[in-house]
């Protein structure tokens, strides 16, 4: 309890991890809340919390609560999957990939989340998985980072595919983007380029400085 009431002062670290995927992952009390970061930016329940749930309200939490079936893809300390159980109060079933065990082990420890019932979580790479998954889902949420880095895979035709081919028809895919220079800036544009008019898509810039979101609607 002290060291919550002391990090309205200066953060205080609980723990520093090795990770062989983000160089170095923290849970760190920062203003009484517990965060998860890597070395150069916040993975959960900081700015990325804030981030995710704004595009969840851009979907609509009274059309999220009446899915089936939820993919997250990157769970890192499950801040968005906490937005999902506890502020919107989804009752269905959330799928989690996560590469990292590191940060699996983290936030069940930290963050209770292996106490959610309706939360599977897979250790695998969110590239292997949605190849092998037979499921089909109402939202796709995509966070995938290392450290500050987005995998190259994310905005290639065959993921990108893949993924719309694993989204049920008037279902969203939430895509958090990072962007830091004018490459990443044209990498989002190429991005939106490559989804036919069986899709809307909203782009909603400069979401927390950084951060880009997509908002796709598979329409048909």
């Amino acid at each position: 309890m002290f060291r919550k009431l002391f990090s309205f002062l200066i953060p205080i670290n609980l723990v520093k991890k090795q990770s062989a995927f983000s160089k170095t992952l923290e849970v760190t009390y920062v203003n009484g809340t517990l965060v998860l970061d890597s070395l150069n930016t916040n993975y959960s329940y900081g700015s990325l919390q804030r981030i995710l749930a704004k595009g969840l309200r851009y979907i609509g939490y009274k059309r999220i609560k009446k899915f089936d079936k939820i993919l997250v893809l990157g769970v890192a300390g499950g801040s968005v999957i906490k937005t999902l159980v506890n502020e919107i109060k989804f009752k269905g079933e959330i799928t989690g990939v996560e590469i990292d065990p590191n940060v699996i082990e983290l936030a069940n420890k930290y963050f209770n989340l292996n106490d959610i019932p309706n939360l599977n979580i897979y250790i695998d790479d969110a590239f292997e998985f949605v190849l092998k998954t037979n499921s089909k889902f109402d939202l796709i949420i995509i966070d995938i980072f290392q450290d500050t880095q987005m995998p190259n895979f994310l905005f290639e035709d065959f993921f990108v595919n893949r993924i719309n081919f694993l989204l049920n028809i008037n279902g969203f895919i939430l895509f958090n983007t990072m962007v830091l220079n004018p490459d990443h800036e044209l990498r989002n544009k190429n991005y939106r380029s490559k989804f036919s008019s069986d899709f809307s898509v909203r782009l909603y810039p400069k979401v927390e400085q950084h951060n880009e979101l997509f908002t796709i609607k598979k329409i048909r």
